[in-house]
């Protein structure tokens, strides 16, 4: 018993000494998306960082756009979104400090089970938003400039479809986070991209259902990046880069890798290892 007890303390002194100290009211704002919080992700791995940390987190979930406009204004100390090209941009142009991968899921076409456009089970997504806009069959977009709308109109643009021309048609935008988007959807019976996550999260589901994936231009990968402290003097750097840390870390990679919803995992960690 002695030695368990020696063993559960050297344990509980190892994590302890995974951060340095923090002040006591210690915390941090993440600049982040809808389908971060939609899904319930955050619900799952904040708790876990915090009592490892000691660090609040206060999470603004808007779209990817508005996240890195709040960043780049300082309005926020770490970034956590899903639209590579811009976070690359952020980066070089010394907006953030460095882009971390740290997960991924993929985004799905759902649709009502009437599909008046026919494109249940197709596996390119451009042939499919083709089919839609021949067959003008209704559309829900987000119009957000979030990470999903920014990902929606480049398949739009591959298929060749000017989406502009038919906005207040067959094409409506929302306007709207992903959860409110779906709604939408449910409500017109309209086609909608949307990523795993919040799908496999989002309760009102009505007559909707996955039509199209698999394609690998639904492929959906998550980035992280501290603000760079250098444009804005009040970022928390530290306490940013510890909640990055652990994200990237065993510890929050499990977390992330452990989230499901009716037994289905709904991130998929791919974060590399800390040192390599």
């Amino acid at each position: 018993m002695v030695t368990r007890r020696c063993l559960i303390a050297g344990a509980m002194l190892a994590a302890s000494l995974a951060f340095p100290a923090f002040a006591q009211n210690a915390s941090i704002i993440v600049a982040s998306t809808t389908s971060t919080e939609n899904s319930g992700l955050f619900g799952h791995i904040l708790p876990k960082f915090e009592a490892a940390s000691g660090i609040k987190v206060k999470v603004v979930a808007v779209g990817t756009g508005q996240a890195i406009k709040l960043a780049q204004n300082g309005d926020a100390d770490v970034l956590f979104v899903h639209h590579r090209p811009s976070e690359e941009k952020f980066v070089a142009e010394s907006y953030g400090v460095k882009r971390f991968d740290v997960m991924y899921n993929d985004f799905v076409l759902v649709g009502p089970k009437s599909d008046p456009a026919k494109i249940k089970g197709m596996k390119d997504a451009q042939a499919a938003f083709a089919k839609i806009a021949e067959a003008k069959a209704v559309f829900a977009s987000r119009g957000d400039d979030s990470g999903t709308h920014k990902k929606e109109l480049g398949i739009w643009k591959g298929a060749d479809v000017d989406v502009q021309a038919a906005s207040g048609q067959w094409y409506r935008e929302t306007g709207s986070g992903m959860g409110a988007t779906l709604n939408t959807a449910s409500g017109l019976g309209a086609y909608a991209l949307s990523d795993r996550g919040t799908w496999l999260s989002f309760k009102n589901k009505g007559d909707l259902e996955i039509l199209v994936e698999g394609d690998e231009r639904l492929f959906n990968p998550y980035g992280v990046i501290l603000v760079n402290p250098a444009k804005h003097a009040h970022v928390k750097a530290q306490e940013g880069q510890a909640f990055i840390d652990w994200l990237l870390s065993d510890a929050g990679q499990k977390a992330i890798g452990e989230y499901q919803i009716n037994g289905l995992q709904l991130f998929f960690p791919n974060a590399e290892k800390m040192g390599s």
